[in-house]
């Protein structure tokens, strides 16, 4: 099971279009994202410290980059006889998109579809139930220890923290980080992992 944003999508072109349409600099808009991560605040308060409303959500399916080894993963998921599953706090629509962009899952999951969002443990009890498969047997992978690694833990499943995106790097600096059953720098190295499984 994957997260969508930082662990399967590289989200920097879609900061720096929206500091674009904002008339900052995407330095600027980084740097407060990261720095309300690094202070442990919610990243939505971003529109606060700027001083504006927040835009409308939405996906344009031409602004979602995977990263280059997020086909590979899942790829090897499958091949190593795993189902795959994405869910993550996405908007409706998140489904065609990731599925324009070549990535087949066995299903994908949204926070809009859903009407809840992570950290809420009753997000990890759907997707529980949507998987309909024992939660040890979940392996959930994400860049956050906040709404991936310790909610998901907490519903029972097996976890991946892949150190990448501002989350990743910041969260890899937190004790919590102890707490993923695996630790990876991206999910090439875990395409590995499951390759070397298989053999």
């Amino acid at each position: 099971m994957f997260d969508v944003g930082e662990t399967l999508v590289d989200e920097t072109r879609m900061w720096t279009g929206l500091a674009q349409r904002l008339g900052l600099t995407p330095f600027t808009l980084c740097g407060v994202v990261g720095g309300l991560i690094a202070t442990g605040k919610d990243h939505n308060d971003l529109w606060d410290v700027i001083g504006v409303e927040r835009p409308a959500t939405g996906i344009d399916p031409g602004q979602i980059d995977l990263y280059p080894d997020a086909l590979e993963c899942v790829a090897a998921a499958r091949r190593a006889g795993l189902a795959v599953g994405v869910a993550g706090n996405q908007p409706a629509g998140i489904e065609q998109v990731l599925s324009a962009a070549g990535l087949e899952a066995d299903f994908v999951a949204s926070s809009a579809a859903w009407g809840v969002s992570k950290p809420d443990p009753e997000f990890f009890v759907r997707l529980i139930s949507e998987a309909c498969i024992a939660a040890e047997r979940i392996l959930y992978v994400g860049d956050r220890l906040d709404n991936d690694v310790v909610p998901a833990r907490a519903a029972g499943m097996r976890t991946v923290f892949v150190r990448r995106g501002p989350w990743g790097y910041l969260h890899a600096l937190k004790d919590e980080a102890s707490l993923a059953d695996l630790r990876v720098e991206s999910l090439q190295e875990l395409s590995a992992l499951l390759s070397a499984k298989r053999t």
